[in-house]
């Protein structure tokens, strides 16, 4: 199943994060393209984007090395995040197209292990997809487990120097 989900605008705090429909964390389709949205606020305001990040770990806190390895991951290039969205593509520097649409998928394997749902999603610059592993809670909520959005991926061509 594949299922898209759409943003009108990108929320700048976990509090606008949580104000989001897909804020209740009720479905893993949702908690997985809200962990795009934290990633992607991360080169504006690093602080906001772990706020939202823990946000939707739940009850599990992020480690210093978890906020480290996002550091490093962002220190060469900030478009990875955005490439996710419908339309950002290497020829237009990942800028993708309005509004803000993300397409979460599943796959019969998706669900193997109970309480567990690993969806991908696919970037416009990788050939294959990425995916981002829910827990869900005893509350109900679908929270982050990890994610596998940080990898690399096709050079803009604006940065590209043989494209």
């Amino acid at each position: 199943m594949k299922k898209d989900i759409v943003f009108e605008k990108l929320p700048a705090t976990a509090e606008e994060l949580a104000a989001l429909p897909q804020g209740t964390l009720a479905d893993p389709f949702d908690t997985a393209a809200l962990t795009v949205l934290a990633l992607c606020r991360y080169p504006q305001d690093r602080e906001a984007s772990l706020a939202m990040l823990e946000y939707l770990r739940g009850p599990r806190p992020m480690s210093p090395m978890e906020k480290q390895f996002i550091r490093d991951r962002f220190m060469d290039s900030d478009y990875v995040p955005r490439s996710y969205f419908n339309g950002a593509v290497p020829q237009n520097d990942y800028q993708p197209s309005l509004p803000y649409t993300l397409s979460v998928e599943d796959n019969p394997y998706s669900y193997q292990d109970e309480g567990y749902a690993k969806l991908y999603i696919r970037s416009g610059g990788a050939d294959s997809p990425r995916h981002v592993t829910l827990r869900k809670a005893k509350d109900g909520r679908w929270y982050l487990w990890e994610q596998f959005l940080l990898v690399g991926i096709r050079v803009p061509e604006s940065q590209n120097p043989w494209a």
